[in-house]
């Protein structure tokens, strides 16, 4: 299997779905130059400026109009180019593109793929280093995925362009460039997680870049004796609920980790959703971010950061520290 980066396995996936796909194009700002993280470079001399299509800058207007393309028959390729600058088309993907199956009875549907880069990534500062998975988790209508490695990015990405609803892909800006072999025959489908690793002492539960984390972390644990199993969702929505509930009844032990802030994060709704349904050996725990804005400065920047020690502590804390 060829080895490829996290953004090559993307811009491969479009490259094929477009070659098989006359309907399947993509729209954004600076996509003629190939993307300001060069996900798009070389498609332009491809496919030319009428299928990777340069935009003004007006995010709602970017929005409004794939949504119209895709009312009328194509599957546009939205380019956010950070999930931060998605906010300004926030009405269009929430009030309009979300419901337009439902508001116009089936009538019509927005196959779409919302691309908004995400998370923190070298001194980006508080306006382009969210992560903001769990608004859209919140939405009626909306496919979330969070892939974490290059296979899952190219999979993931061909299945997002197949989808018949939208779907809001979050790429890690910081895994752009981390190698993973690829194989093009790999199907995945959303709702179905990752198993990344298994165990039988704790559940470590994670997508996006923080489920490499949560790897890195579980090769620690297992100098330490301690067999965490590692579960990548890789969809949002839906998710596997069905593979967290089989981990947590084996180990009797979860931990939810996102880099996303901790107030009202996804991992609140896993360990909601398994506590009420699956008996424990101990407590569940989540690692999140602080509920607070991220800076330029590095130092501080990595105050904010979930890494692999904390999540290797937590897991430790939990074996320790179980109620009697």
């Amino acid at each position: 299997m060829p080895v490829m980066s996290y953004a090559d396995a993307a811009k491969l996936a479009v490259a094929e779905a477009m070659r098989d796909d006359l309907t399947v194009w993509c729209v954004g700002e600076d996509l003629g130059r190939g993307g300001v993280f060069k996900q798009y470079t070389g498609l332009v001399e491809e496919f030319g400026p009428q299928r990777i299509s340069d935009a003004p800058i007006s995010e709602a207007a970017i929005m409004g109009a794939a949504f119209g393309a895709a009312m009328a028959g194509t599957r546009p390729i939205v380019e956010m180019r950070f999930a931060d600058f998605a906010l300004c088309a926030t009405d269009e993907l929430v009030n309009q593109i979300a419901k337009a199956r439902f508001m116009f009875g089936g009538q019509s549907r927005a196959p779409m793929v919302i691309r908004k880069p995400m998370g923190m990534w070298r001194s980006s500062a508080a306006q382009h280093s969210q992560s903001l998975e769990s608004w859209y988790t919140h939405i009626p209508g909306l496919v979330v995925c969070c892939p974490a490695t290059p296979q899952d990015n190219y999979s993931m990405m061909k299945a997002a362009i197949a989808c018949d609803d939208p779907v809001v892909y979050l790429e890690h800006k910081n895994i752009w460039a981390s190698e993973g072999e690829v194989d093009t025959n790999h199907a995945v489908d959303f709702g179905k997680a990752a198993l990344r690793r298994s165990g039988r002492h704790v559940t470590l539960v994670s997508w996006s870049h923080t489920a490499n984390v949560c790897v890195e972390a579980a090769e620690t644990l297992a100098h330490q004796g301690i067999e965490a199993e590692v579960i990548d969702l890789r969809s949002l929505w839906p998710w596997d609920k069905a593979a967290v509930f089989d981990s947590v009844r084996k180990t009797g032990r979860l931990l939810v980790a996102h880099e996303a802030v901790s107030v009202a994060g996804f991992g609140a709704e896993v360990v909601a959703t398994v506590a009420q349904n699956i008996p424990m050996k101990a407590l569940p725990k989540r690692l999140g971010s602080p509920r607070g804005l991220i800076a330029y400065a590095p130092n501080l920047e990595d105050q904010m950061r979930v890494t692999a020690p904390m999540i290797a502590k937590a897991a430790q804390d939990m074996m320790e520290n179980e109620p009697a």
